[in-house]
């Protein structure tokens, strides 16, 4: 199988991340449960990858929240920061992990919409949607959809000028991209550790720049004779068993991108999909690209459905996505809505003959 996309999760993992899973579920119990050798191990480990994310993501390593997933933890941020008929500012390309939430607290969205690919255009409509009475704002790093990197840097300093809250969702960014909690002085940052964290499925974790609201409640190894959540972090959002063989693999995931770096990495993705999208252009496809983009590439076919299409190279071994990619909000703004895209997207693993692959299957298949 060709494998064409890791925006949605890194299918191929570096195998220390294997071993990694195994090796704790062969030797690691539950963290802060008891004092005996396997527990102890479990504590290690949980420990060694909370220090090396706070390291990797500017930010004290209590302030790193493991979660099951980027969504749990924008959950989490989200209802800690609004209430019903709030005014939340977001951009025009927030995935459905922000968008339902939203929905479900009743609160008024505000979607900035500019062109996908200009950071000016993207920093001067947020200074202009940020105004008085603005409970948050919430903001992609990158879009999952076209991979359109949004000026993050300028976006928060506005709303640290403005005393206006922040949430960064970094689902497509950690990894890849500077994730600077302090620096951003953002209240919090969610990112997934399956993706270009290369960690596990079911991995995740939530950055916090201010005390949380906890979604779950139980126990946490501190505090016991207490009913009501401990009051400090990692602890208060912690509540049950930490998936430590996940954790483990996450850890190991973290190495990997720390020895890996991010520009060299960055730059490869896009010289891929750079070449990949001037031939799909080339053969007749509608191509989204722009300057400042990562290694995500959508496309689409002239009158052909993109489920459809994806669905044709899945046949030939390509693995891609159609659809709406759970960001139908992005779609709206890139006017691709209903019908979608197809997405390409890529990481470390990817060679460049895998590209090569997609566009020879393009023209055989349509052109």
């Amino acid at each position: 199988m060709i494998y064409l996309d890791s925006a949605a999760t890194t299918f191929h993992k570096p195998p220390a991340v294997y071993r990694a899973v195994e090796t704790a579920m062969r030797t690691c119990a539950s963290p802060g449960r008891g004092g005996y050798a396997a527990a102890q191990a479990a504590e290690r480990t949980v420990y060694r990858c909370r220090t090396l994310a706070a390291e990797l993501f500017d930010c004290p390593p209590e302030s790193v929240c493991f979660t099951s997933c980027a969504t749990e933890g924008l959950n989490i941020a989200i209802r800690t920061l609004v209430r019903p008929g709030d005014r939340v500012v977001i951009s025009g390309l927030e995935h459905n992990a922000v968008t339902r939430p939203l929905h479900a607290i009743g609160a008024v969205t505000e979607p900035v919409r500019v062109p996908l690919f200009s950071s000016d255009a993207w920093a001067e409509a947020f200074a202009g949607a940020v105004t008085k009475g603005t409970a948050c704002v919430i903001c992609t790093q990158v879009s999952n959809v076209f991979g359109a990197v949004l000026p993050i840097d300028r976006i928060a300093a506005l709303c640290a000028e403005r005393g206006i809250p922040l949430i960064v969702d970094a689902s497509q960014a950690a990894g890849l991209l500077p994730v600077r909690l302090r620096a951003w002085k953002a209240a919090f940052v969610a990112m997934p550790g399956h993706k270009g964290l290369y960690g596990p499925q079911g991995t995740g974790m939530l950055l916090c720049g201010r005390m949380p609201q906890p979604l779950r409640f139980g126990g946490t190894g501190s505090l016991s004779a207490e009913q009501t959540m401990p009051d400090f972090l990692p602890d208060r959002l912690e509540a049950g068993t930490l998936n430590v063989p996940g954790i483990a693999g996450l850890g190991a995931g973290l190495r990997y991108v720390k020895a890996l770096g991010r520009g060299g990495r960055l730059a490869d993705e896009r010289r891929m999909l750079i070449r990949a999208a001037a031939e799909l252009r080339r053969l007749g496809a509608s191509v989204w690209t722009g300057p400042s983009q990562t290694g995500v590439l959508s496309f689409c076919i002239p009158g052909v459905d993109p489920a459809e299409a994806a669905a044709r190279f899945a046949e030939r071994g390509i693995a891609l996505r159609a659809g709406l990619h759970c960001a139908p909000l992005a779609h709206r703004t890139a006017g691709t809505f209903p019908a979608g895209t197809i997405r390409a997207s890529v990481s470390s693993m990817t060679a460049p003959e895998d590209l090569t692959a997609l566009v020879r299957t393009a023209k055989r298949l349509y052109f």
